[in-house]
């Protein structure tokens, strides 16, 4: 899809109204967990304030539920906000309409950034409510997306407002769409996706689309084992969804139809539990003792899904494939995950990850900066991987 972007607006003087996703965890210190979200928006802002424009910026932070919560204001992330910025001051202002807001937007200087109070202080952001969104719009000139991770939502900040304001993709918001538009689009048959997590219902919608459009689909996490279990192997203690279990048939059918290779381990690492007196072992998958869970893929399985990479151009990424928080579980997603990143690295492959554990599981590794694209999208990117319509995309549409 093409979208309206930056360079199609004269900025000088003029206020941009940035809707924005700081929404970031954080450490007991006070200080962000991952400055991933907050770093992404610097191309934007930065372009922003070099062609003059006054920059207000928009965020939620956490569920608040309609209402003032002091532990969740924007305050603590004015500090880090500004050093990744590189910006001498921004504005923190005591809420995200009224009369005063306003007047304050209009009084910013070219180049000047201001920073809106939690959008989900007010009841109206989530409820879409016309009078919030008209009051939002009445800070800016031109509204910026530059959040695809709210893409999802039909928040006042996500749809409402772009019915006030002419309405333009920032450059983290298109850089993602064109990433992701290159996977399923590929159109060339050397497209291969890694599908984890824990369970097969969280990513129906999402399996039944790839094996559609990709040329292989390698399964791995807990949700493999539902896979295993629809085909008669006995996992002993190991996650498994039995109301799946159709489902799972059904997927398999349906990319044999389609011409997709599901792929499933061969081997997996077992044990009784994750405490510090686990003894792991590696078996084949028809081979799980009884009293021992599956915790991740084996080394078979993971040459075997290294080995496909190597056939194919293009990959997604979402999920681990093992319990990535908790070592030894977490080596199915490292060796894999160092293969993809070799072969992006030799320029033979296209890697895009996304989601919040796969993203995670990732930065643990050191391993983000290998792939080509990772995503910080959490719903939004699983729902635009099911092929499913973004509500906040249709209004940049060029």
């Amino acid at each position: 899809m093409k979208l309206r972007s930056l360079d199609s607006v004269p900025w000088e003087g003029r206020r941009a109204l940035v809707r924005c996703d700081l929404n970031v965890a954080f450490l007991p210190d006070g200080s962000p967990s991952d400055l991933a979200r907050i770093e992404r928006l610097k191309p934007t802002v930065a372009e922003l304030m070099g062609r003059g424009a006054k920059v207000v910026l928009a965020s939620h932070l956490g569920r608040p539920g309609g209402a003032v919560a002091p532990d969740l204001s924007l305050t603590q992330v004015v500090e880090p906000l500004g050093e990744t910025l590189g910006a001498e001051e921004i504005a923190l202002l005591g809420d995200c309409v009224g009369d005063t807001i306003e007047a304050i937007t209009q009084d910013l200087q070219p180049g000047g950034i201001a920073l809106l109070e939690n959008l989900r202080f007010h009841p109206g952001e989530e409820a879409n409510d016309p009078e919030f969104a008209a009051a939002l719009a009445r800070l800016g000139d031109v509204y910026v997306n530059d959040a695809f991770s709210v893409a999802h939502r039909e928040h006042a900040s996500v749809v409402g407002v772009p019915r006030h304001l002419e309405a333009v993709a920032g450059r983290a918001f298109e850089a993602e769409v064109g990433m992701l538009g290159r996977v399923l689009d590929a159109g060339d048959g050397s497209v291969m996706a890694i599908v984890g997590g824990s369970k097969v219902s969280s990513k129906i919608v999402a399996l039944r689309n790839l094996v559609a459009h990709v040329d292989a689909v390698a399964v791995g996490g807990a949700m493999a084992n539902t896979f295993l279990a629809a085909q008669g192997l006995d996992l002993g203690e190991s996650l498994v969804e039995p109301e799946m279990l159709d489902e799972a048939r059904a997927i398999i059918e349906a990319a044999s139809g389609a011409g997709c290779e599901l792929m499933l381990p061969v081997d997996v690492v077992v044990a009784e539990d994750v405490g510090g007196d686990a003894e792991p072992q590696v078996v084949r998958v028809d081979e799980v003792p009884a009293g021992q869970r599956v915790f991740d893929i084996g080394p078979e399985t993971c040459d075997v899904y290294g080995n496909r990479l190597t056939t194919v151009q293009t990959l997604l990424w979402s999920g681990p494939l093992g319990l990535y928080e908790v070592p030894p579980f977490d080596q199915g997603t490292a060796v894999v995950a160092r293969t993809a990143a070799m072969l992006t690295r030799g320029g033979v492959l296209t890697s895009v990850a996304g989601g919040g554990d796969t993203a995670a599981a990732l930065s643990r590794l050191s391993l983000g900066g290998g792939f080509s694209y990772v995503s910080v999208a959490g719903t939004a990117f699983l729902r635009w991987v099911e092929g499913r319509s973004l509500p906040g995309l249709l209004p940049l549409a060029a």
